[in-house]
């Protein structure tokens, strides 16, 4: 396929590994990394990503203000898993809707290793599209959860509009240990 003036050759993405441990109870799963994320080797690396914020929001925590590592060791504290839907896929640039060749996951074969797992949530319709195809018939047992994309590119609804949907996963945590 020949590119458009100006247009740039898609990249193969690769996903990072999840952050999980044995207690996890609640899994977001996100599509796939995007470029300053993958930059940076972080989770929701980009500073329009609401993500932190709208998790800190579920936690009454200021998660963005903490180093990264720490925010991972907090989520995992409360019960929450990350992890993406899609392997590797060509990608120019950071946009789900420019995702081409996805390589998917193994998602049940995930699961199967969570023995705690009660609820999935995906963040944006890309990860729920993938995700819910993947689950199929073994996400009966699981509370599915479509969240509003985390994604600054995703301005459909506004912040306050996208923690207020976020709000719902208060249900599925870990109480704060202290």
């Amino acid at each position: 396929m020949a590119l458009r003036p100006g247009q740039m050759p898609a990249q193969r993405k690769a996903a990072f590994p999840p952050s999980i441990d044995a207690g996890t109870t609640l899994l977001v799963l996100g599509s796939l990394p995007g470029d300053a994320s993958i930059r940076q080797g972080e989770y929701y690396a980009h500073r329009g990503n609401a993500f932190w914020t709208l998790m800190g929001g579920v936690l009454d925590e200021d998660l963005r203000a903490l180093p990264y590592a720490l925010r991972l060791k907090r989520l995992r504290a409360r019960g929450i898993g990350l992890w993406d839907v899609i392997e590797s896929a060509d990608r120019p640039g950071s946009l789900d809707s420019a995702i081409r060749d996805a390589e998917l996951r193994d998602l049940n074969a995930f699961i199967a290793r969570l023995p705690a797992l009660r609820t999935v949530a995906f963040n944006g319709k890309a990860a729920s599209l993938h995700g819910r195809r993947q689950i199929g018939a073994a996400g009966q047992a699981l509370t599915l959860i479509d969240l509003p994309s985390s994604s600054g590119a995703n301005a459909m609804l506004s912040r306050e509009k996208k923690a207020e949907a976020w709000r719902v996963l208060r249900q599925w945590i870990v109480p704060a240990s202290h």
